[in-house]
């Protein structure tokens, strides 16, 4: 957590909230999140610079900075590029944001408009990173696929996992075949899709990756739909909670009934370390 739906909605927040924004200065409060530039880097780097276009890739929220043309050493398209990883997010600061949501503030990028932009990271694992375009260009090009490109069609789908010996459950999550998928819709899609989530990716046929990928797709986009979802830390750009939680069909409810065949569902970490939940009865 986050993941794929969740730092999607943080980008269409942040897109819609602050593109344009001239960034008038910068407070590292955390320097140990920083990547690819020291706190002072960072700082010249930004100071002065308007935010062009907020997206996401994979399981990252991408910050666009326009060109600094006095600054011999940016090229246009520079990118802040955050990994919020378990317990990181962005929150858009009006004033009104509590002291107990600063106190885990570990970067500040201020706005001309009064208003800032917050890096907030309870546990601090996450990462900020200032990039030039080929270092971005690299670092995106080692990641997989999109799963909501809209040009991954079943046989693409197949091509990126169905050679894996790995569970599929593993090779769902492998971000160098499909980018952004966590342990969440990991185990919401297989669930959908009625596929035990320690099968060999390989054993899989033809006609049960379609249903895969199909079902992947429809749970990444009403998630999307939903926000995202909370269960600790996960807020969107506003401070809000998502909602997608209540449609959790697999995740988190180890013990409780299976909503399609009424047999308690399984929770364990033996498939790959963490915490995997399926019906022993309808997924096979």
């Amino acid at each position: 957590m986050p993941e794929l739906p969740e730092t999607e909605t943080i980008a269409r927040d942040l897109h819609e909230m602050v593109v344009g924004a001239v960034i008038t200065g910068v407070r590292v409060a955390r320097p140990d999140v920083l990547r690819d530039a020291t706190a002072d880097e960072f700082s010249s780097g930004l100071v002065g610079t308007p935010i062009r276009r907020v997206w996401r890739r994979a399981k990252l929220i991408v910050l666009d900075i326009d060109e600094r043309p006095e600054l011999a050493s940016l090229e246009p398209a520079w990118r802040v590029v955050v990994q919020p990883r378990f317990t990181g997010g962005m929150v858009v600061d009006d004033g009104s944001l509590d002291d107990a949501e600063r106190a885990y503030v570990c970067v500040t990028l201020s706005l001309r408009d009064g208003r800032a932009l917050h890096y907030r990271d309870v546990r601090r694992l996450g990462t900020v990173a200032l990039m030039a375009p080929a270092r971005f260009a690299e670092y995106s090009g080692a990641l997989g696929a999109e799963p909501l490109d809209p040009t991954l069609d079943d046989a693409a789908f197949s091509g990126y996992v169905r050679e894996s010996r790995q569970a599929i459950k593993i090779a769902l999550m492998d971000q160098k075949r499909l980018a952004g998928v966590g342990n969440i819709y990991a185990n919401e899609a297989l669930w959908r899709a009625g596929i035990d989530p320690s099968r060999e990716a390989r054993t899989l046929s033809t006609e049960e990756l379609s249903v895969l990928r199909r079902e992947l797709q429809a749970v990444l986009t009403a998630s999307i739909a939903a926000r995202g979802t909370s269960f600790r830390d996960y807020r969107d750009a506003r401070g809000e909670r998502g909602s997608f939680v209540e449609q959790l069909a697999a995740y988190g409810r180890a013990g409780e009934p299976c909503l399609r065949c009424g047999r308690r569902l399984v929770g364990t970490h033996a498939v790959d370390g963490r915490s995997t939940v399926f019906c022993a009865g309808c997924q096979y």
